[in-house]
């Protein structure tokens, strides 16, 4: 299953619906625009629903540290939703979970921007 992104605007905030696989190649390279592309408007509040994510390969899990990384540099604020359990333990495995701020809901994470 291809990736697919839904972008929506929600209380100052850009939220990406992440639907699919992100994985190496088309995917990664999508996710990597739609972020630059967000930073690069001055949208300084991004959020990454992972609700519908199915599946992340090693590619993809370095395109969200990337974006995470980016988004400091640009004094902006990207972070997670929705992990699901698989994704949750690969980056607590690799020790790189506490580079995100992650949220089980919504209404939590969208409140955290404020």
């Amino acid at each position: 299953m291809k990736l697919t992104i839904g972008v929506r605007e929600v209380q100052g905030v850009t939220v990406l619906d992440l639907n699919g696989k992100l994985v190496l190649g088309e995917e990664c390279n999508s996710l990597r625009q739609h972020v630059s592309d967000l930073l690069a408007a001055d949208k300084k509040k991004i959020l990454l629903n992972m609700a519908e994510l199915n599946h992340a390969d090693s590619s993809g899990i370095g395109i969200l540290v990337e974006a995470v990384v980016l988004s400091a540099k640009q004094h902006a604020a990207l972070k997670l939703v929705s992990l699901g359990r698989v994704l949750r333990n690969t980056l607590s495995v690799h020790r790189l979970l506490p580079a995100f701020e992650v949220f089980d809901n919504e209404e939590d994470a969208l409140a955290s921007f404020r």
